[in-house]
């Protein structure tokens, strides 16, 4: 599943760089993330880079994009091919 930024972002700027799918950008408000892009950097790391470096813990999972295990590995292989 794709990862979301909640409302509780304060804009540090860390998360961005680190995210080897370029999946965030900065929104109207806050910093989104796009879930075509965004593999939980499956296929990069072992852990989401976003969350390592988020200073606030503001980014969990996006229940509204489900996704499993092989679902984001097929999507890391689409977008680095």
């Amino acid at each position: 599943m794709a990862l979301l930024i909640t409302d509780e972002c304060i804009n540090c700027d860390v998360c961005e760089p680190e995210c080897p799918n370029d999946a965030i950008s900065q929104g109207d408000e806050i910093y989104v993330i796009d879930p075509a892009k965004c593999t939980e950097c499956v296929g990069h790391y072992d852990e989401p880079q976003c969350v390592e470096v988020c200073p606030v813990d503001c980014i969990p999972k996006d229940p509204d994009n489900e996704e499993t295990e092989d679902e984001l590995r097929a999507k890391y292989k689409r977008l680095t091919a």
